[in-house]
């Protein structure tokens, strides 16, 4: 349940799969998965979100058989009222808000995670203080953007079909400053964390999208200011594909450890693409 003295003001699921189990019985240390939620629709209504939510972890709970990992699913509402507040993508809008059961909702899901990491101790399950994270298209865009964030919580992340722009993790491209959530110019001013730019590449990461897929939130004014947008749109191409080449060119002038896999014939289509994320995540977890 929420529990705002604890940090968060908003329920989350957690599944222990069995292998998890198995492996805290052998003394091992159990990593935990974060899917960010996405009910696809704004309510003022908690119930809507907390229905979405379980039925999120009812179906991603297999992965994390397969991964013998430990699920969490938050179950933060996207308004309708503050319809602006594109809290499943964690929007500009959301990290500067200051409506209590929202603000910092990037902060509220480490103490959701804190708080399961505590309570798994008292079932006799030690955890790794670092994520895996995955998402697709909203929470595609939470997870990419909680992990320039918040690097140093994460192990390792999939980014699907973010949105059609995945957050680059530099301040300015051809001269011109580049406002979270297209870059981090103002990350600092706007949240108090410095971008860190040596953990941040360290992490594993696999961005990917469809070849066909024209998902594009620089279309809706819920998650993008329009100058931004604007300026994205003319900085990178007007739809997904075109921006494609050049952000992934931008990732690896950075330094990071991010991969780029653009799938052919497949559009908007989470299902047809979850066995990317979900090998990526297994070739680290048999890496250890």
């Amino acid at each position: 349940n929420a529990s705002p003295e604890a940090g968060y003001h908003a329920d989350f699921y957690l599944y222990v799969s069995p292998s998890a189990k198995q492996m805290a019985r052998d003394g091992k240390q159990v990593s935990i998965l974060v899917q960010p939620n996405n009910s696809g629709t704004s309510s003022d209504d908690p119930e809507v979100h907390r229905k979405d939510a379980w039925l999120t972890g009812f179906e991603r709970h297999r992965i994390a058989d397969e991964l013998g990992v430990i699920l969490l699913v938050p179950a933060f509402i996207r308004p309708g009222e503050d319809w602006f507040l594109y809290t499943h993508a964690l929007d500009r809008d959301t990290l500067a808000t200051e409506r209590t059961d929202l603000k910092r909702i990037d902060l509220q899901l480490i103490a959701m995670i804190d708080h399961a990491r505590t309570e798994l101790v008292k079932a006799n399950i030690q955890t790794d203080e670092k994520i895996f994270i995955q998402g697709f298209s909203a929470s595609g865009m939470f997870a990419n953007r909680f992990t320039i964030l918040h690097p140093e919580r994460v192990k390792a992340a999939t980014i699907g079909s973010p949105g059609g722009f995945p957050i680059l993790p530099v301040a300015t491209f051809n001269g011109e400053q580049l406002p979270y959530p297209a870059g981090i110019a103002d990350l600092e001013e706007l949240t108090g964390i410095q971008f860190d730019a040596t953990t941040y590449n360290a992490i594993p990461q696999l961005i990917y999208m469809g070849s066909t897929d024209d998902n594009d939130s620089l279309d809706y004014t819920d998650g993008w200011d329009e100058a931004d947008a604007q300026l994205m749109d003319r900085l990178f191409g007007a739809a997904p594909l075109a921006r494609w080449d050049d952000i992934e060119a931008i990732y690896q002038a950075a330094g990071t450890n991010a991969q780029f896999l653009l799938v052919d014939g497949v559009g908007h289509d989470r299902k047809a693409l979850q066995n990317y994320s979900t090998e990526f995540f297994k070739n680290i977890l048999d890496d250890e």
